[in-house]
């Protein structure tokens, strides 16, 4: 269906939105079978599980089944299997979308084994750092830089901070992706090039930031060691991870050391691939299989469990209810874990440049509103910094609690602490307090999603992020569009290397003072 609008289930929503306005989530949950109806258990396949608690939305029974109803009308499921089985979903850069596949799902023979092929060389590679790798010089290496930017950076920065606990303790890992020199000089200034390892990561080995700060990483390790002085790229200590091999080996990396991964897996989804390297290097490749074992059992949810109980589904029709009928246009996402401090960012990427479009797939201006804005932060940080708009605020925000019912590494009274702010957050938006001051009236009926992990493993960790990618996919199949391209963001980029060139065409002339201004 091009237009989700005509939809028949559409128009009910529309009529069942305006009745909304009546309906206290309060009063919802006061029902003793709301809880059962509403929540789901998801077993990670290895002891583990994690929970979620819908029943604190705006959401009645008959709200559910109209957003089911639309969710068949708009042809999700089919539009999921196609991805599966490793069809061209990606119409607009004529790609199939094969991340599923590394967590071995379902695509085609040859995927398969390139994949396979593609695991290998990885496993290889961690093997080597296990027998003690050394640098040009001999010495042992105690740190590596990943030098990346977006999917190429977050996923793994936010995964290696999440599991930090099972990280090697003789191998430092630090991430840089902005183009400020400042971070990079400041990192190098810390560490002995002769000590260190590199791992450029690019999908396409052209992304000008990335090569930028490559460049001066690699010049820094020739400035050091005189046999490097010619071709600092040559060296042991400098890997490359693309899907582009051609492009790292003109730039002089080793092709023993290029890892690849397949065009067809998109930057925000490539945690999954050989961009995972740092990761899988840090916390050892079989924590890191781990992580996609849990991701394969979340694929597994999603591609057989009816829409009533299908979690990834129901979070993202939710959210469509929300966006699209009442008309929220926000979306909190807040972790009672520090660790999950990246989450937000890694998140904020995988919703807004999945899902922040405005073409349709048959290539015309969508009908609809898509994606909501995503942000957060840990709690209770949050608590003391913008939680006051969320119990307050002029327009209510529906929050994602994530949180862990176990865990080792804190100590009991704290993470006892952190648990009952937690549900304490999610009762206190829902239910509200009323008053005779409006300074100290709490006005309540505000939605929010309880999701708790038993504890916190590459395993659950590999569930949560694919419960996210699926719930992005089932969205952007709502509002027909295009989840896996990301177009947007090619003008800017473009005109900076214009303005990097000296190019004359800058625009207006307040533009070309500015420009003279800044000294460019």
């Amino acid at each position: 269906m091009k237009n989700p609008a005509t939809a028949r289930a559409w128009q009910q929503l529309e009529h069942l939105a305006g009745e909304s306005q009546q309906v206290l989530i309060s009063n919802l949950c006061d029902d003793p079978e709301r809880y059962r109806s509403y929540s789901l258990d998801i077993p990670s396949g290895a002891g583990g599980w994690l929970h979620a608690d819908l029943s604190r939305h705006l959401v009645t029974d008959e709200v559910r089944g109209a957003l089911t109803q639309l969710a068949q009308a708009v042809g999700v499921a089919d539009r999921r299997d196609a991805m599966f089985r490793g069809e061209q979903i990606n119409e607009s850069e004529g790609r199939a979308v094969l991340h599923t596949a590394l967590r071995n799902q379902a695509a085609g023979d040859q995927a398969r084994e390139d994949f396979a092929a593609d695991r290998r060389a990885m496993a290889n590679l961690c093997r080597k750092f296990d027998a003690g790798w050394v640098s040009a010089t001999g010495k042992r290496i105690t740190d590596l830089i990943n030098i990346g930017i977006g999917g190429s950076d977050l996923g793994p920065k936010m995964a290696s901070l999440a599991l930090r606990d099972l990280a090697r303790p003789d191998l430092r890992c630090h991430f840089i992706s902005n183009v400020d020199g400042a971070e990079i000089h400041h990192l190098l200034k810390g560490l002995d090039p002769e000590c260190t390892a590199i791992v450029i990561s690019s999908k396409t080995f052209t992304t000008s930031e990335t090569l930028l700060n490559a460049d001066t990483a690699m010049n820094w390790l020739a400035a050091a060691i005189p046999q490097l002085a010619s071709e600092p790229a040559r060296s042991p200590q400098v890997f490359g991870v693309t899907a582009n091999p051609a492009a790292a080996s003109a730039l002089g990396v080793p092709d023993e050391q290029i890892l690849r991964f397949d065009e067809s897996i998109g930057g925000r989804y490539s945690l999954w691939s050989a961009i995972g390297l740092p990761l899988a290097l840090s916390i050892g490749f079989d924590n890191f299989t781990e992580l996609q074992a849990g991701a394969a059992v979340m694929d597994e949810h999603f591609l057989t469990a009816p829409p009533a109980s299908n979690l990834p589904m129901l979070m993202a029709l939710i959210g469509v209810w929300y966006n699209n009928f009442i008309r929220w246009r926000s979306q909190a996402v807040v972790p009672y874990c520090q660790r999950l401090s990246l989450l937000v960012d890694y998140l904020q990427q995988l919703e807004m440049e999945s899902n922040g479009k405005s073409a349709s797939l048959d290539n015309q201006p969508v009908s609809v509103h898509t994606a909501p804005v995503l942000w957060g932060q840990t709690g209770t940080n949050g608590q003391h910094a913008f939680f006051q708009m969320l119990h307050q605020g002029t327009e209510p925000v529906p929050v994602d609690f994530i949180g862990l019912v176990n865990d080792a590494s804190s100590e009991p009274r704290h993470h006892q602490a952190l648990k009952a702010n937690m549900l304490a957050q999610a009762e206190a938006l829902m239910r509200g307090r009323s008053s005779d001051s409006p300074h100290t009236h709490y006005p309540g009926n505000r939605p929010s999603t309880v999701i708790l992990l038993d504890t916190l493993t590459p395993r659950t960790l590999g569930m949560l992020l694919a419960l996210y990618e699926h719930k992005v996919f089932v969205q952007g199949c709502i509002w027909n569009i295009n989840s896996f391209d990301q177009w947007g963001v090619e003008l800017g980029k473009d005109l900076a290397g214009r303005i990097m060139q000296g190019a004359s065409e800058t625009g207006s002339q307040g533009f070309t003072a500015l420009l003279k201004r800044a000294g460019l």
